[in-house]
């Protein structure tokens, strides 16, 4: 993952979740019912649980959401978008729990 975001992201880090859009770049349109691809850390996403007090299962939903969110065109680059994405990532998370999906 630190390779990944090093390469795609220009940040030299670790990170817990990637999400490649299909629908831009070089190759967008090419198969547009496809959103892109999602790249999640299990390492990561583990570590995070244990730190945040919750299932693994409950963080890799939190991360899926979270990538697909981006895809959807959703933005954390500010404040004010963060909040936006998050409220709608709790909501989206909490509606799989809800339905046993988690």
């Amino acid at each position: 993952m630190k390779n990944l975001n090093k390469k795609y992201q220009r940040i030299h880090r670790v990170t817990d979740v990637l999400a490649f859009s299909q629908r831009e770049g070089k190759f967008a349109g090419v198969y547009p019912e496809m959103l892109g691809d999602i790249v999640i850390s299990i390492p990561q996403a583990r570590l995070q649980a244990g730190i945040l007090g919750h299932s693994f299962k409950r963080e890799v939903a939190v991360l899926l959401v979270h990538g697909l969110l981006h895809l959807l065109g959703f933005e954390d680059s500010s404040v004010k978008k963060r909040r936006r994405m998050f409220q709608k990532q709790e909501q989206l998370v909490e509606w799989l729990e809800k339905n046993g999906l988690v």
